[in-house]
């Protein structure tokens, strides 16, 4: 078909929209996505089956749940992430500690607590011990006081609490407020990656672009206070074979930070400790609010289906 006669299949489609009825923002998006769609079927040469496979795969994808992952695996929230960046720059906001995807994972309403948290509401048996600390400050410096750092991983079967209703609620999942030098610090285990469910829509679709689904491992954070810009990131585990190769494109050369490991008579002897421990320090630098910036509170769902 020429363009032309493309052209005149959508301009009968819009024409069957009701003036001054219906969202006018998603009339334009969905008008715009449907020509680039009906132009790439006929650019490819796309067959009949082949559209009916696709709509299969996206009712399955639905049905599992797996549109988050999906999302992170094409690239398409990595692509947002770098969009809100040059939004950012271009409006004199530049540095601070990057943010990355935040994941379909997220549940809202975990633990609070001042200063220090264990993640665990149960021990995770054969975890290598973590102690992470660091600081909330601002982009001159200074240390940001009752800041919000909200952590959550998952476990050693690469699997997070809620959506995983054989761990308690809320393991591995924190919210920790920062005490008047705005220093958090938490205690955990190192976690590992996790991948996509065998033989799942995402598992599917990746197997058949010639790509994996797996991540390295790595923790989530949200950091927010009062007047600031709300940082979404987190960081990998130093070592991961996985870090520059990660199905959700989430890594950051500034968010690989080092592990220091400590025997048992030294967490002994420096710390008091009375277990061998990895030990991450890691500041984060936020952004004051600006005036005419988009916000950085993405509204989602969150919680598991």
């Amino acid at each position: 078909m020429e363009r032309s006669q493309i052209d005149a299949v959508i301009e009968r489609i819009e024409s069957t929209e009701a003036q001054g009825q219906g969202d006018e923002r998603i009339k334009e998006i969905v008008n715009r996505l449907t020509r680039d769609l009906f132009y790439a079927i006929e650019d490819l040469d796309i067959q009949p089956e082949e559209i009916w496979k696709a709509v299969d795969w996206l009712t399955l994808t639905g049905k599992n749940n797996e549109w988050g992952l999906v999302a992170a695996g094409i690239g398409l929230e990595h692509f947002l992430d770098l969009r809100m960046d040059e939004a950012e720059a271009r409006a004199g906001i530049t540095g601070g500690t990057p943010r990355t995807i935040e994941g379909p994972l997220y549940v809202p309403g975990a633990p609070e607590s001042v200063g220090y948290a264990e993640l665990e509401t149960v021990p995770e048996v054969g975890g290598e011990r973590l102690y992470m600390q660091g600081q909330v400050r601002d982009e001159n410096g200074k240390p940001v006081p009752h800041a919000k750092v909200e952590v959550w991983h998952c476990n050693l079967r690469g699997m997070y609490s809620i959506f995983d209703t054989s761990q308690p609620p809320y393991n591995l999942r924190r919210a920790i407020i920062t005490d008047e030098q705005g220093r958090y610090r938490f205690k955990s285990i190192l976690p590992v990656g996790y991948s996509c469910p065998p033989g799942g829509a995402t598992d599917q679709f990746l197997k058949a672009v010639g790509r994996h689904g797996s991540r390295p491992a790595h923790i989530h954070f949200f950091v927010t206070a009062p007047g600031y810009r709300k940082l979404t990131t987190q960081i990998n585990i130093e070592g991961d074979p996985l870090i520059w190769d990660d199905f959700a494109f989430a890594t950051r050369e500034e968010l690989v930070p080092h592990i220091t490991r400590y025997s048992e008579a030294e967490a002994k002897e420096k710390f008091g400790i009375d277990e061998p421990f990895a030990s991450i320090d890691f500041d984060f630098e936020i952004h004051k609010e600006k005036a005419g910036v988009f916000s950085a509170e993405i509204e989602r769902t969150h919680g598991p289906a």
